[in-house]
């Protein structure tokens, strides 16, 4: 419930800064610098876009209700959960991950019925060149660019938090809430170890911290339990029970030890327990601090973060390379119609979606480096479209 009411209220102050935004649009009036047919491809194509996101995303929730009931039925799901915890926040996830089939489908769906129409002829007739042909699909490519990146940046991820946990009470996806034998490097030299973690009460068992000089041991740390102190303004303090620490000063050695003791380490819990899509559930902005944090710290377990990070900049990037060989292909007016340029279409985007796949799949598993694995796809399709374009009426 907590998590949803402040979904709501990141969705209010969104809400706010979008109608300011629009107030000032109101003075500026852009549409003038648009012509007639600017107009007339921008709010079509604008239009198809978000009639195949409904048409698509209503086909997949028949399905996933239909997959999915007898689950929410057996662990008992209630409706108003279901509703606004679950779908209210598949929506916008699926939306935005199949943003560039939308976006193929849309371009391919009107621009050959334009050609159908003989009017992208008629247009180049009258003087019209491809390429100022292209300008209106550019600017409602630019608008689904920035709305995409925006919505997958700083909203889905608060959205996800709340479908996974929907998803582990209700689905049987059980979330990872312990890890045993952790080692982790929390600041130069120094290594903390726990060798059982329980992330539900935030208690690490089993403690040690050493802290190392010119790659020599000067102080070692124990404690039986270490608890993170979830409710303190410092995100990295807890609380060591039952500690020793011993200085090692040359020849000499000092011994300290306790009950209880408040201590800065850092180190979070997400540090310790890694579940499957943890990195969805960080906004931009917290990915970056993230990877900032393990990299200085040595760490090497941040490619999956990494490439969530890039893959949703080369993402919005797709829709200008995807609506380019969509137009490319489907101005001309060709035997076979609307099907052959869909049938083309659905391929190229599967395609490009599991090429992201495969490409992360090799960043985390290959050691490809995560901003090459996010732009491999981009790269590709870029040479495609260039190709296309090339070939396209003029």
């Amino acid at each position: 419930m907590k998590k949803s009411k402040y979904l709501r209220v990141w969705l209010r102050k969104t809400g706010r800064l979008l109608r300011k935004y629009l107030r000032w649009l109101r003075y500026l009036k852009p549409w003038r610098l648009l012509t007639r047919l600017d107009r007339y491809i921008i709010t079509k194509f604008i239009g198809t876009y978000i009639y195949s996101i409904i048409l698509i995303i209503s086909i997949a929730i028949v399905f996933d209700v239909n997959e999915n009931l007898s689950k929410f039925s057996t662990f008992g799901a209630p409706l108003k959960a279901i509703v606004f915890d679950y779908y209210a926040n598949f929506v916008p996830y699926f939306s935005n991950l199949f943003s560039p089939l939308f976006v193929f489908i849309a371009v391919i769906f009107f621009t050959s019925k334009l050609a159908g129409n003989s009017e992208i002829i008629a247009m180049l007739a009258a003087g019209v060149s491809f390429k100022r042909l292209m300008r209106p699909y550019f600017l409602s490519a630019a608008m689904i660019a920035l709305v995409n990146y925006y919505v997958g940046a700083y909203i889905i991820p608060h959205g996800t938090i709340v479908r996974q946990d929907f998803e582990s009470k209700y689905k049987n996806n059980k979330i990872i809430t312990s890890a045993s034998n952790v080692q982790l490097m929390v600041g130069p030299g120094i290594i903390a170890y726990i060798q059982q973690y329980d992330n539900n009460t935030k208690t690490g068992y089993g403690f040690s911290l050493d802290k190392f000089e010119n790659k020599k041991l000067v102080s070692h740390m124990t404690a039986s339990t270490i608890r993170y102190d979830s409710i303190s303004e410092d995100r990295f303090h807890w609380k060591a029970q039952n500690y020793k620490i011993r200085t090692l000063k040359g020849l000499r050695e000092e011994i300290k030890s306790g009950t209880v003791m408040d201590t800065l380490i850092q180190m979070e819990p997400m540090d310790l327990v890694y579940s499957k899509g943890q990195q969805e559930t960080l906004t931009s902005d917290e990915l970056r601090q993230y990877i900032s944090k393990q990299t200085e710290r040595g760490s090497s377990n941040v490619v999956q973060y990494e490439v969530e990070y890039h893959k949703r900049i080369a993402t919005s990037f797709a829709s200008f390379i995807l609506t380019v060989i969509g137009v490319s292909l489907s101005s001309r007016k060709r035997k076979g119609g609307m099907g052959v340029y869909l049938g083309i279409g659905l391929g190229l985007s599967f395609s490009y979606i599991l090429l992201q796949t495969v490409s992360s799949t090799f960043a985390i598993n290959a050691d490809t480096p995560p901003m090459l694995a996010a732009w491999i796809p981009n790269i590709l399709y870029a040479l495609i479209a260039y190709y296309c374009y090339r070939q396209a009426p003029n």
